[in-house]
C-alpha cells in the first residue's frame, strides 16, 4: 500500500442543513439542495461552532457464550445508533426553531416546552476541504439531546444541539444515514 498525503482530509469549512421530510433528498455529494420556497426545501442553520461537528456511532452486543469451557461463540449487535452533535451559532427564526423545537411566532417570541423537540426532519452536513466534499444525509432524523445556554460578556450565545438518525428502508435496504465522498466518486 503506497502512502498518499492527497488523501487527508480535513473538515476547513462545511454547512448544517435542515428540512421537512417531504423535501427532495440529496442524491449526491455535490446535488443541490431544494430551497426552502417556494416549496419544501432546507434552511441552512448558519455557522457552526469552531469544535465542528462530532458523528457518534454506539453499538452494544450480547456476547453468546457456550456451555463447553465458556467459549464465546457468537456476539451479536443488540443496539446501534448514530448522532450528530454540534453548536449553531447564529439566532435565527430557523436556528431557533431547530433548537426549541417550536415555531417562532410572528412577535419574535418562543413559547418554551422542554419536551418538544420539533419532530423527525432531513439534516444534511457538508464538510468542505477545497474541492472535496463529504456530505452527510440523515433522512429521517429528530434532535433528542440541546446543551446549556450561556450568555456571558465576550462569548456567542450558541444553540448546541444532538441529532439522532432514525432507521430508514429504501429500496430493501435500512440504513440511518448515507455519507457521500466527492473524492471516491467514479
Amino acid at each position: 500500500m503506497a502512502l498518499n498525503s492527497d488523501n487527508v482530509r480535513v473538515a476547513v469549512t462545511g454547512a448544517w442543513y435542515t428540512g421537512p421530510l417531504t423535501a427532495p433528498a440529496p442524491t449526491s455529494a455535490s446535488s443541490a439542495l431544494a430551497a426552502p420556497t417556494p416549496g419544501p426545501g432546507f434552511d441552512d442553520l448558519g455557522y457552526v461552532g469552531d469544535d465542528g461537528i462530532t458523528e457518534t456511532r454506539d453499538r452494544s452486543t450480547n456476547q453468546i457464550r457456550a456451555w463447553q469451557n465458556g467459549a464465546l461463540v457468537r456476539e451479536p449487535v443488540t443496539e446501534s445508533s448514530i448522532q450528530y452533535k454540534g453548536t449553531l451559532l447564529e439566532t435565527t427564526k430557523g436556528t431557533l426553531e431547530t433548537y426549541y423545537g417550536v415555531t417562532v411566532a410572528a412577535d419574535g417570541s418562543v413559547k418554551i416546552d422542554p419536551s418538544k423537540t420539533g419532530g423527525r426532519k432531513q439534516h444534511v452536513i457538508d464538510i468542505i476541504d477545497g474541492e472535496d466534499l463529504i456530505r452527510i444525509y440523515v433522512p429521517s432524523g429528530e434532535i433528542t439531546e440541546v446543551g446549556d445556554q450561556v450568555f456571558a460578556s465576550g462569548e456567542a450565545i450558541g444553540y448546541e444541539i444532538t441529532v439522532t438518525g432514525y432507521a430508514v428502508t429504501v429500496d430493501g435496504e435500512s440504513y440511518s444515514a448515507i455519507k457521500w465522498y466527492s473524492a471516491l466518486a467514479e
